[in-house]
């Protein structure tokens, strides 16, 4: 006799499969169920038998007691997503369940810890339209003013957000134009950047910070309705782009190191500065140092590089890190506060997932790690010398 699984929660079976970008007619193949039993279980119209919660559970690659887990009560502030109106929808659906794996994970962590306290300054949207040059250089300026940034380059973008109170992660999104997201979240009390592990340069994943720093600390209060409008949509978000750029390449300080608006030029600056060619291009064109034409036939030679697919030095920079949310779970287990097994017993995501989300090594949870190819020493070597095996090679 099969016994019905209590307490299985149907919403934490949809978030699963959104997760692993599975539809419910292929779950149900997978699991040897119909569809509608997906969707009675989904809707909690019906529970699954416990043989059906361990088919689940394998299949997704999830706990089992993940499914037990009550569903925190929803943000209802909007969700700001780079490229929006042309990243598929399975990878927002994807994206958007590490978004809320990733406030669970800093309720638990506000249990031991008190984060640092949010200290962002807030711009006022203009009445009169989001072109406006002269609002774009006073929010960057504010900006920058406001955390006392230093002139010239911007410092480590992430530890600046985190400093202040904005939390950061990084994950797989696996999707070519969906390159950051946030969300200020009012459960929590704070605002949330996602970022893209994919591809990113890490000139673009600063710019893409700095880009999720300005929805939240001018769009956060924009009403749904706005934005679901498409040509308000694409405005606010050429204006976070705008501002974005001016936070990195403040007016003066850039002309003043910028010798000619060449490509050569820019490239001399990209590593100093942290910023894109082409960054530098779209901010020449903003401050009119050069024109409609000149930008043309900048673009024209910046594809004829092959720098569209790549600049050079994208792979010498290193990317900056999140440090905030995995240095604390490396204190809870290093202090011996909370063992791993109780943090996977706290938080029951897949421990792959939480560990990335949380930008640990992987294995740090669940005290194993991918085995790495290693040389041995020849035995006849061995066998005329004193050199001790390192790698543990058995006989």
């Amino acid at each position: 006799m099969s016994i019905v699984t209590q307490g299985f929660v149907g919403a934490r079976l949809t978030e699963a499969r959104r997760a692993r970008g599975i539809s419910a007619t292929d779950l149900a193949d997978l699991v040897g169920v119909s569809v509608q039993s997906i969707s009675k279980y989904e809707n909690e119209h019906q529970s699954p038998k416990l043989d059906v919660v361990h088919k689940l559970a394998s299949q997704l690659k999830f706990p089992h007691d993940y499914f037990l887990r009550p569903l925190p009560t929803a943000d209802q502030r909007p969700v700001f997503w780079r490229a929006k109106l042309s990243a598929p929808p399975i990878a927002r659906d994807r994206a958007e369940v590490r978004l809320e794996w990733m406030k669970e994970t800093v309720d638990y962590l506000a249990g031991y810890f008190d984060l640092p306290a949010l200290n962002i300054p807030k711009i006022d949207l203009p009445d009169d339209g989001f072109a406006d040059s002269d609002f774009v250089e006073r929010a960057a300026k504010t900006i920058r003013e406001y955390w006392d940034i230093r002139p010239g380059p911007m410092p480590d973008t992430i530890e600046y957000l985190e400093t202040n109170g904005i939390l950061v992660s990084r994950i797989h999104v696996r999707a070519d134009k969906l390159d950051a997201f946030s969300q200020w979240s009012d459960r929590c009390g704070v605002p949330f950047v996602v970022l893209s592990r994919d591809k990113a340069s890490a000139a673009r994943q600063r710019f893409d910070t700095l880009h999720e720093l300005v929805h939240i600390v001018a769009h956060a209060n924009v009403p749904h309705r706005r934005l679901n409008d498409r040509a308000y949509y694409k405005a606010i978000e050429k204006q976070a782009d705008q501002i974005a750029s001016a936070i990195l390449l403040p007016e003066l300080d850039f002309i003043g190191e910028l010798y000619a608006p060449s490509l050569d030029a820019f490239l001399t600056l990209k590593e100093r500065w942290g910023v894109s060619v082409a960054a530098m291009i779209m901010r020449c064109k903003s401050l009119d140092i050069i024109d409609d034409e000149a930008a043309k036939r900048l673009w024209i030679n910046y594809n004829r590089r092959g720098w569209r697919n790549g600049e050079p030095l994208d792979g010498k920079m290193p990317k900056e890190e999140p440090h905030l949310i995995r240095r604390s779970f490396e204190m809870l287990i290093e202090e011996g506060v909370q063992s791993p097994a109780e943090i996977m017993k706290a938080l029951p995501f897949p421990p792959a997932d939480l560990e990335e989300l949380a930008d640990l090594e992987p294995g740090t949870l669940t005290g194993s790690s991918p085995s790495r190819a290693a040389p041995i020493f020849k035995d006849e070597l061995l066998a005329n010398s004193n050199v001790v095996n390192m790698f543990g090679r058995k006989d």
